[in-house]
């Protein structure tokens, strides 16, 4: 079964590094939710929306593996490929790689779908688990 994913670029800015040029590690968090919240565009999602409607997407782990050093000026593409069918979680995995195609860095997210009522965890929204089930082949 294969699920939705998408690819995002992003350039890598000079305050993003540290002193030798190399991306500071905790900036990849950020690179992942770029890219997860192109992944959710790209399937026809807001988030911005998606919140104005009553549904947080918090993100309870996340995980990082470092291959290879990114660099300032680095044009990285990051790959976001959904996991599972979302049921109250919805997981990722991502691919970070150069502009010369070299693997960098590989990680993962799980964030969880809340209710901005309750502020308790719920299903994936019908609309959203729709979508992505068109999208499976």
């Amino acid at each position: 079964m294969t699920y939705f994913s998408s690819k995002t670029t992003v350039k890598v800015r000079y305050g993003e590094t540290d002193k030798m040029g190399v991306v500071y590690h905790g900036n990849y968090a950020q690179y992942f939710e770029i890219a997860r919240i192109e992944w959710l565009k790209e399937l026809g999602f807001s988030y911005k929306k998606m919140e104005e409607e009553g549904v947080m997407l918090p993100v309870v782990a996340l995980h990082t593996n470092f291959k290879k050093s990114a660099f300032f000026d680095d044009i990285l593409t990051i790959t976001t490929t959904l996991k599972n069918v979302p049921t109250a979680k919805i997981e990722f995995e991502y691919e970070l790689h150069n502009q010369q195609s070299e693997l960098l860095t590989t990680g993962s997210t799980t964030l969880v779908f809340v209710s901005t009522e309750t502020n308790r965890p719920i299903k994936c929204p019908d609309e959203m688990l729709q979508k992505i089930k068109s999208e499976m082949t």
